[in-house]
């Protein structure tokens, strides 16, 4: 008996099932709705990070520890992202690449998940030193120190999606073939409780914990501050990444949650069930489209991203285009090269971008 709604994260088969309980007008809906919304996310999420990416290396240089994370997190979104036209054709028809590229995929989806939220929760951190503590902040937020961090968050991030990984696998069921997470029979309730709570907790319940901790320390912390203006530019940009990142996968937390525990709250009927994966279906793609919304809030909060953007335009891509354009002023570009000439403290407080 199948149970799955080309959902990839939470696709896996109940051998539990006592009697059979189809969700064809769920697949309908997704085979109908998905592949275009994947295929949109896909191309402006790539478009927007890569974008992201090319001006932290060519423009900011990555001088600062809040780079290397921003980085980071473009990186991850990318990753997420090589997923979306795998996720697209699956939705559309069936799963007709194979055992290892499931599995990879499969692996590509979950670690840019993960790597997601960490590296959202050391930009927090990141900006909880720079203003709670900023007299430590100058030892300990250096580049070098970024890199380290980065690098065993990806470790910590691989060995997290491992599980999703090794019980993710390709089979047929029915008249079509999945790609699915199948645990073992004997151990089914321990895997499927586990990663369910275990996604809960690190998409939820620790940032959430973290953004209090830390923000509580900020705005007190700004109380006291003289020049409130630019501290709050200072965290404003970090506060937006988190607070969107909370709207866009809240909502598909609770839904997982209750999905994995009808009994609990009584929902553990057909109809019910039919209900929860239309709701988790609409609200997985609500956090898969949060990939492309970061470089927006850049664009439109991050002042000196707006600045480097426009000069990366003009030095590598005006230039070719309209050598003559007086819209690629030189202002643009002194603009950002003051940026180099504030002072010290000030370069420490700033938003990373």
């Amino acid at each position: 008996m199948e149970y799955e709604t080309s959902s990839p994260v939470t696709d896996y088969y109940d051998y539990t099932a006592s009697e059979p309980c189809h969700k064809i007008d769920v697949k309908k809906m997704a085979a109908r709705l998905l592949p275009p919304l994947y295929s949109l996310v896909f191309i402006f999420g790539v478009v927007g990070n890569m974008l992201v990416v090319l001006t932290l290396i060519n423009c900011k240089k990555l001088k600062s520890m809040t780079d290397i994370f921003l980085l980071n997190l473009a990186i991850s979104d990318l990753l997420f992202l090589l997923t979306m036209p795998f996720w697209a054709h699956y939705a559309a028809s069936q799963w007709d690449l194979g055992n290892q590229v499931c599995r990879f995929i499969t692996g590509l989806y979950f670690i840019g998940f993960f790597s997601g939220i960490f590296f959202i929760i050391l930009l927090t951190i990141d900006r909880y030193l720079a203003i709670v503590h900023a007299v430590f902040a100058v030892k300990a937020r250096t580049v070098s120190f970024g890199v380290m961090t980065s690098g065993i968050t990806w470790v910590v991030t691989m060995l997290v999606s491992l599980p999703e990984i090794i019980f993710t696998k390709s089979k047929k069921e029915g008249s079509r073939y999945t790609c699915s997470s199948y645990f073992p029979v004997s151990q089914y309730y321990f895997w499927k409780y586990f990663q369910a709570l275990k996604i809960s907790i690190l998409g939820l319940v620790l940032p959430l914990f973290v953004m209090v901790i830390c923000y509580s320390g900020i705005l007190k912390t700004l109380r006291r501050c003289r020049n409130e203006k630019k501290k709050h530019k200072a965290v404003r940009l970090i506060f937006a990444i988190m607070i969107v990142y909370f709207l866009f996968w809240a909502p598909y937390t609770i839904v997982l949650v209750l999905t994995t525990f009808p009994k609990l709250f009584h929902l553990n009927n057909c109809s019910s069930s039919n209900r929860l994966d239309r709701a988790m279906q609409v609200t997985e793609t609500l956090g898969m489209t949060h990939c492309c919304i970061n470089p927006i809030i850049y664009a439109f909060i991050g002042e000196k991203f707006r600045n480097y953007l426009l000069v990366f335009f003009r030095k590598h891509i005006a230039k070719h285009l309209c050598k003559h354009c007086p819209i690629f002023q030189r202002e643009a570009l002194d603009r950002v090269n003051s940026a180099y000439t504030r002072s010290t403290g000030e370069q420490e407080i700033s938003t990373g971008l």
